[in-house]
């Protein structure tokens, strides 16, 4: 391990335990060393956070299948189905619905129903607006030893493992990952918090397309020789090429966003 490796990696695990620290410090954790009364449990734990709903529990999982390409744009949710297989009562389900609804994941429309939102042409523009105004500055300045490079190498090798086995929904996700892990570079915790959502409605603009190998294929190349520059500590070069590959991106969906809603 060379100096500077040996540096960066102490100083992300400096940063770590900061993160740490301060995450206990701002949920009211009290510890032995903070003053724990004595003969109290040296591990006891008490924070002012509230603990997770089983409604946001259950909004989670419903997310997940949005990322995972299960839900697409416009799929109607049967309240009886979502009831029996999440194993909840239609009363916590519509408080899932009023909270994925009020985040833009769902839409409901009287006397039909809840169905999974249908980004429009102008979302899409916005959404590549975004990226591009978060992800090249993050890609950017980056350091290529930061941890969530390892992240991009990784999602990197699983889209290659679906290419090989066909898994255009699996390649999708893991061009997803890619990039959330590029905006961890940014080491902010609020922006990788907003990217989430913008992950959740970048994944309904792929689900808007009937062939995924078209929309994803020609991406997995590029995200590999964008992570080849910032390993190789080029990552002004890296980011030029990634904000390249986001325009690309952003034409490709909307011509074919184009072309399918002229088909309807």
């Amino acid at each position: 391990m060379t100096a500077s490796e040996a540096l960066y990696r102490e100083e992300d695990l400096v940063r770590r335990k900061g993160s740490r620290l301060a995450a206990r410090k701002s949920q009211g954790v009290e510890t032995e060393s903070s003053g724990l009364a004595e003969g109290s449990a040296p591990f006891a734990v008490r924070s002012n956070e509230p603990a997770q709903t089983l409604a946001e529990t259950v909004a989670g999982r419903i997310r997940d299948k949005v990322i995972s390409g299960i839900l697409t744009p416009g799929s109607h949710l049967s309240e009886q189905t979502l009831s029996d297989e999440l194993q909840v009562s239609r009363n916590t389900l519509r408080e899932v619905f009023r909270i994925l609804t009020n985040e833009g994941l769902l839409r409901y429309e009287a006397n039909r129903g809840v169905f999974v939102s249908t980004p429009s042409m102008s979302t899409i523009i916005d959404i590549y607006r975004v990226r591009r105004f978060i992800a090249c500055p993050a890609l950017a300045q980056a350091h290529p030893l930061h941890p969530g490079v390892k992240r991009m190498r990784a999602a990197v090798e699983s889209a290659c493992r679906c290419r090989e086995a066909q898994d255009w929904l699996g390649v999708g996700s893991a061009d997803i990952a890619f990039h959330t892990a590029i905006i961890e570079l940014a080491d902010s915790p609020r922006l990788s918090s907003f990217y989430a959502h913008i992950s959740l409605e970048l994944r309904l603009v792929f689900g808007l397309l009937q062939d995924p190998e078209f929309l994803h294929g020609p991406f997995i190349d590029q995200n590999r020789e964008i992570l080849a520059q910032l390993e190789s500590g080029n990552a002004a070069a890296a980011a030029e090429m990634l904000e390249a590959y986001l325009l690309r991106a952003e034409r490709l969906i909307l011509g074919a966003y184009a072309r399918v809603s002229s088909e309807k």
